[in-house]
């Protein structure tokens, strides 16, 4: 009861919280042993929209045929259960560089759910799952620097880890007080624009979603995380792991899979992300990853053990996000009250290098590539590819 009490007044005064130990998370990792992992349905594609302390989010991340990159998200957030907030944001990458990334972010008025909970509306935005619950729209004006007309569709199942997806964190397991869930859409296409100030972007390639719910305050849940989404012409390959705070033992919890057209090659809690080489921030004390290892690990559906090694260096950033200056005001008050807490964002995003124009520009020249190296049972194979990449330090 103890720490029960701990535990909600770090939510509500934004505290840090005790040290609880490892055993105070139950992680997706043990579901996974058993089932690892379940194919979504539209009732997974919910959103859960929590009456207590939560961020909620959906992303799209968007690689482009002509070699802009883009994200689009709805984040739900709720604090303490006192107060509800959406926001809608986009990000526009471009690849010859010429042009500084492209960053919208707008508080929503009005927000709701479809009958069915799976679309998202608010004043100028709209957000809506097909009745096959195989493809989004997604529809903006909200912000006339970045008008979204989207559509993604899935071209393979989609999956969380274990049976529900969820890691729980308590000290009872029957009564968890935090939890953290993500569902993953890995391989999708799309079509649509984004238009600028600029210009109109097509956005017509490929896709990515994921679904995920911090169903307690961010910064309790996670102290570092790793992202990566590569895309190619064959294989998804997707991650995401994070590292709890000491709180809860700096526990590493990872989930992932790869997929191709039709069907999940395999998914589970079986992989890792290391940091190879690491170069020191003077400007924010953190340790920047320059090289990287991402390993995905388990067996396909017929039994056949199955790896895949992304590795290499990273090549140039193309964003540093200090997160307590672009994030809404309500996602501070979360975390505004730690000490030793400051969230940066590393981002790093590898376009198709063949483009002529990334070939062609004096001042960029292309990073080197980096290849996915898949092996399933005896058959092995390498395709180079797109990545987006994040690395995320909250605190120690």
């Amino acid at each position: 009861m103890m720490n029960w009490a701990k535990q909600q007044l770090a939510n509500v005064a934004g505290t840090q919280e005790p040290i609880y130990g490892p055993q105070a998370i139950q992680s997706v990792a043990k579901q996974a042993e058993k089932t690892p992992y379940t194919e979504l349905t539209k009732e997974h594609l919910k959103w859960v929209a929590m009456e207590s302390t939560c961020v909620e989010t959906q992303t799209f991340y968007l690689m482009a045929d002509s070699g802009h990159l883009a994200m689009v998200q709805v984040i739900y957030s709720n604090v303490a259960g006192i107060r509800t907030t959406c926001q809608f944001n986009t990000k526009v990458f471009y690849p010859d560089r010429k042009l500084p990334n492209l960053w919208s972010s707008d508080a929503l008025s009005n927000h709701g759910f479809d009958a069915d909970r799976v679309g998202f509306f608010a004043d100028s935005v709209a957000l809506d799952l097909s009745p096959e619950a195989d493809s989004y729209t997604i529809k903006s004006v909200v912000n006339e620097n970045s008008l979204v007309n989207l559509k993604i569709t899935r071209i393979a199942p989609g999956f969380h880890v274990g049976e529900d997806g969820k890691s729980y964190f308590g000290t009872d397991p029957k009564n968890p007080w935090g939890s953290m869930r993500h569902a993953f859409w890995p391989r999708c296409q799309a079509e649509g624009t984004i238009i600028t100030k600029d210009k109109e972007l097509d956005f017509k390639g490929q896709a990515f979603f994921v679904h995920a719910l911090q169903g307690m305050k961010p910064h309790h849940a996670a102290a570092k995380w790793n992202f990566m989404n590569f895309q190619s012409p064959s294989f998804s390959a997707v991650m995401m792991e994070y590292t709890t705070p000491s709180s809860y033992g700096s526990t590493i919890v990872n989930v992932g899979g790869l997929a191709r057209d039709g069907e999940i090659i395999t998914a589970g809690s079986l992989n890792s992300a290391t940091h190879v080489e690491k170069n020191q921030d003077e400007e924010t004390g953190w340790p920047e990853p320059v090289a990287v290892k991402y390993v995905w690990g388990g067996k396909t559906k017929d039994g056949k053990d199955i790896s895949a090694v992304l590795e290499g260096p990273l090549g140039t950033r193309l964003d540093k996000v200090d997160v307590m200056e672009k994030v809404p005001g309500f996602v501070k008050t979360f975390v505004g009250g730690v000490v030793g807490t400051k969230p940066y964002i590393y981002q790093v995003i590898r376009p198709n290098a063949t483009l002529e124009f990334l070939l062609t520009t004096e001042k960029y020249s292309p990073d080197p590539k980096l290849k996915l190296k898949v092996k399933i049972g005896d058959e092995e194979k390498e395709e180079e590819g797109i990545i987006f990449s994040e690395s995320t330090f909250i605190s120690e």
